[in-house]
This record gives C-alpha cells, structure tokens and sequence, in this order.
C-alpha cells in the first residue's frame, strides 16, 4: 500500500482520538466543575474577607448563663478527679435541655474541684464548667458572627471530621478541573495563540510577588 493510501487513514484515525480525548476531557470538566461551583465560591468569598478579618469583623456577642445541677446528677459524676472523658448522658442530657446545646460525646477535663467542657465551633467558642463541691454550672458562648463562621469553615476550624472529608473531596474535584482544563488548553492551544502566554501570566504574577513583596 502506498504512502499516499495511509496517509488520509492516519489522519482520520487522529482526528477520531482527539475527537475521544475532546470529548472524555470535557465531559470530566463539566461534572468536575459542577461539583466545585458553589464550594469555589464559598472559598473565593471566604479568601477576601479572611484576608480582610480585621476590617469587617464584627462585634461579638457573649451569652452567660448560670445554673445549678441536680444533687443526684451531680452524684452521677462519680469520683474521676483527673483525665479527659465524656459527661454522663444523663447529666449531657439534662445540660443540653436547660441550656439549648448539644453536648454529644465531647471529653470534658476532669479535675478534684471541677470539670471544665470546652465547646469551640465555626464562629464561636463556648466553654461550661461544673462545681463539684455545689452543683454550680456556669456557661459562656461568645458569637462572633456569620462572617466568622464562613471564614472557620474555610480554614476548617473546629467543623469536625465530616466537614474536613468535604474539604478533601472538594480539593480532588478541584485538581480534576484545574487538571482536566489545562489538558483541554493544549488541545486548543493551537488555535488560541495566547493561551500559554495566559498560563505562564498566572505562574509568573504570584511569583514575583511572593519573591519581591514576601519576606
């Protein structure tokens, strides 16, 4: 067979490939882009006003709260008076229903004199501590807004371990998409004249700013 015959085979035969890599590419994009979309934005949003907390930070607001437990919940303590472990559910119970929080399994400190539970979560710290000799419960949560709370959860602070697996598979898809578009960049490159000198921009500006302005 002549040069000629094979020649108009292989180009179908590369054209028919590009023509799969096109079509597997995009495909991957899509669905990749589609599950970043809105953790994309929470994450842009959350990057400008973390890297402006000190100026939109607002005030925060503190509750107190006072109390007295029960002579036979305060017994249920028992006698730990060192170590980390949960509350009695009983005495967690009773606690979240005066108080309106949930307690769950969190490792309070055991100490002769008190146990002291500390409650941090997105946007908030709250801490509730437990007088053995009385009985005397006192509660403090300091709020410090909604902003705070979306800026926690960009950094992952105090979300627990089913928001740090969210963050982990947002990240894969995100390197999915980055990936997948680069990959879609140099099929097209030939055609788009700029699209490295685009690509090598958005290597070179963080670049040089880290290397002049970070030190």
């Amino acid at each position: 067979m002549s040069d000629a015959a094979r020649t108009p085979a292989a180009d179908i035969s590369a054209q028919q490939r590009r023509g799969f890599w096109l079509r597997t590419l995009h495909q991957w994009h899509w669905i990749s882009s589609a599950v970043c979309l809105i953790g994309m934005l929470l994450f842009a949003i959350t990057g400008i006003t973390l890297n402006h907390a000190a100026k939109i930070e607002g005030s925060p607001k503190v509750v107190n709260e006072k109390l007295v437990l029960p002579a036979t919940l305060l017994g249920s303590l028992g006698k730990r008076d060192a170590g980390n472990a949960p509350l009695p559910s009983s005495v967690g119970d009773w606690l979240g229903e005066r108080l309106k929080i949930s307690i769950g399994s969190r490792e309070a400190e055991w100490s002769e004199d008190e146990v002291y539970l500390s409650m941090p979560s997105p946007g908030a710290d709250a801490w509730l501590s437990i007088q053995r000799a009385d009985g005397t419960v006192e509660y403090e949560r300091t709020d410090r807004g909604w902003i705070s709370y979306l800026n926690d959860l960009h950094k992952g602070r105090n979300a627990g371990p089913a928001w740090g697996w969210f963050i982990d598979i947002f990240a894969i898809a995100c390197v999915i998409f980055t990936v997948t578009g680069l990959w879609l960049l140099q099929l097209h490159a030939r055609q788009r004249r700029m699209t490295w000198p685009y690509v090598g921009l958005g290597l070179l500006v963080p670049l040089l700013l880290a290397l002049i302005f970070i030190h």
